[in-house]
């Protein structure tokens, strides 16, 4: 799977010119707290057999809007500095 798409109807003449990938949207979630910089963590999934296979762990985030200097953004914190009240949501 492609994390990037090819799209002739782009604003880069660059892109366009030379056949580059553009980017549509963002590849990936960002995996961190604002807050509190909770990220994943790694572990093992373990089968029946005791097979160990890789797995992570992520964090529970809520994209949410915060008062950030009272300017309000749109920011992922996890549930945990949310229920504490570590976060001032705007209005």
């Amino acid at each position: 799977m492609t994390k990037f798409r090819k799209c002739a109807t782009t604003s880069n003449p660059s892109a366009r010119l030379f056949g580059l990938p553009v980017r549509l949207y963002s590849p990936a979630m960002a995996k961190v707290c604002h807050v509190c910089k909770k990220g994943p963590a790694f572990g093992n999934s373990r089968s029946h057999s005791m097979v160990a296979t890789r797995r992570r762990f992520d964090p529970n985030l809520q994209r949410v809007r915060i008062d950030d200097n009272g300017t309000p953004r749109r920011v992922y914190v996890c549930t945990r500095c949310l229920k504490a009240g570590k976060v001032a949501k705007a209005r």
